[in-house]
């Protein structure tokens, strides 16, 4: 059974690009306001502006590095100060650095890590008294790197198991009293780049892979849901397991 989202309130992490651009405009169209988190800040304005011209809904622009704990709680506490409550947060900044482990540098290692595990546990910690209370849903944006072995970019994978093992135990520790989602695309055709050094968006053409409007549609799939919970949803491109 679905529910309607109307007037509710999200944070959307790393929502100036891909994935969390088209989330936020996926929210703010089921009437959802959103409060709007990255690093930058101009991307942010100008989507912000963008839901308040198509939408009903208001757009908060705080501009937030995940990797500071102190900015991350920050933006819950504005985000709950302007709104009055927090419905929905999407767990969605992150950052790829795909490398053989002998070939990957210390600082971009730290830096992946702080975006991909620590940002999200700042975020989940800040954000769940507040959750609780309105019975939220917590989202995370996980990805088929974190359900498979991933032999170019190991380090990365790592970040997106912890991902999902955080989600999980997420659950269990709240027992029931919000809902908890991992959503897991395989390559989405975003400014990401691969193993390559191409990103996605240039790696695939249109219909090769997975869209951010299809990720941003999960999403809003799971934040509808009434008493059921959407633990994990996989989105993968059609031929993913063609050469498995």
């Amino acid at each position: 059974m679905t529910e309607t989202i109307e007037d509710d309130v999200a944070i959307v992490t790393g929502a100036s690009s891909g994935i969390g651009r088209e989330t936020a405009l996926a929210l703010a169209r089921e009437g959802v306001d959103v409060a709007l988190a990255a690093r930058r800040a101009e991307r942010l304005k100008e989507l912000a502006d963008r839901i308040e011209a198509q939408t009903d809904a208001e757009a908060l622009v705080v501009p937030t590095d995940v990797r500071e704990e102190a900015a991350v709680e920050a933006l819950i506490e504005t985000s709950v100060e302007t709104f009055g409550r927090l419905d929905i947060l999407v767990n969605n900044a992150g950052l790829v650095v795909g490398a053989e482990i002998e070939n990957l540098p210390t600082e971009k290692y730290r830096a992946m890590m702080e975006t991909n595990a620590d940002g999200m546990f700042f975020a989940t910690r800040a954000a769940l008294p507040h959750l609780r209370e309105s019975g939220g849903t917590l989202i995370f944006i996980g990805s088929y790197a974190g359900q498979y072995p991933r032999s170019y970019n190991p380090a990365y994978a790592a970040t997106k198991w912890w991902a999902r093992g955080f989600a999980q135990s997420v659950a269990a520790q709240t027992g029931g009293e919000i809902a908890v989602t991992t959503i897991n695309p395989s390559e989405v055709r975003t400014e990401i780049a691969a193993q390559t050094g191409k990103s996605f968006k240039e790696r695939f053409e249109e219909g090769e892979a997975v869209e951010p409007e299809e990720v941003a549609d999960a999403v809003v799939f799971a934040a509808r849901q009434d008493n059921a919970m959407v633990s994990e949803l996989d989105l993968y491109r059609r031929d993913k397991f063609d050469n498995f």
